[in-house]
């Protein structure tokens, strides 16, 4: 049920949907209502700030901002001795049957994990598991084995979010004697799930992909486009995500119940 409400409230409120409604609500406010009443002003200030936000959160530079405020953690430096006992990767709901590999692909941020994950395992030669749904689950196996000639030892295929994907990776390598990991996700998605492995109970070397990097900007940064969309919502998906982490844990509604190890310094 704290599944399903949390997918729906994200659904209304993010990006394209949040704006959308917003800017249908003031459409209706200002048609339904007479000219000079307060309902018809506040009408028209929901339209302009529906169409205006979504304009906004569409463009490159506004995006870039967001990530980097849900972005904590610098990339991994396998240049120093890491004291983790296995590599974590997590999945993110991305797969599909492809025709052109025979079975089952991945796609956008769950293969650039599964891609950077595989890196991080041939430099530091740690043991793989791999969580995420079912369906997920084998897609990211046949990934590692067809692309990158990586077999998981540990594989978690009924994880519904990020704080069973820590549950279960807990209860999977408490018995094996496994305490420190070295978690492989998404940048933006990295503390929240490192917080999630903490709270079960595991200690975490944060290995983000996909880290901010300066460039130089252009004019095309300034104006609206699908992928600075899916940016936005990406980043505000992780920010809203974290702040109910936070409210669930702090009333005890939903908690680990390992003891949480010390964060990892953000930067």
């Amino acid at each position: 049920m704290l599944f399903v409400l949390k997918k729906l409230l994200r659904t209304v409120l993010l990006p394209p949907a949040g704006p959308l409604l917003l800017a249908a609500i003031g459409t209706w406010l200002v048609l339904r209502r007479d000219p000079g009443s307060a309902a018809r002003r506040v009408g028209g200030a929901c339209l302009v700030t529906g169409l205006a936000s979504l304009w906004l959160l569409s463009t490159p530079v506004v995006a870039e901002g967001l990530l980097r405020l849900a972005e904590h953690y610098p990339a991994i430096d396998l240049g120093r001795p890491l004291h983790a006992q296995a590599l974590v990767i997590l999945g993110g709901g991305s797969e599909r049957i492809a025709p052109e590999y025979g079975g089952p692909a991945l796609a956008d941020a769950v293969l650039e994990r599964v891609s950077y994950g595989a890196y991080v395992a041939r430099r530091t030669g740690l043991p793989v598991l791999i969580s995420g749904a079912a369906s997920e689950a084998v897609a990211m196996r046949a990934v590692l084995a067809r692309d990158f000639a990586i077999t998981p030892r540990w594989v978690i295929g009924d994880s519904r979010d990020t704080f069973t994907d820590a549950e279960l990776s807990a209860a999977l390598l408490r018995p094996a004697g496994i305490s420190r990991v070295v978690l492989v996700t998404s940048s933006n998605h990295e503390w929240r799930a490192a917080h999630e492995f903490m709270s079960a109970g595991l200690e975490v070397e944060p290995a983000p992909v996909h880290v901010w990097a300066p460039y130089p900007h252009r004019l095309s940064d300034y104006l609206p486009g699908p992928l600075a969309l899916r940016d936005s919502t990406a980043a505000l998906y992780e920010l809203f995500d974290d702040a109910v982490r936070r409210a669930l844990a702090a009333t005890h509604l939903r908690r680990h119940g390992g003891a949480a190890p010390a964060a990892p310094a953000a930067r």
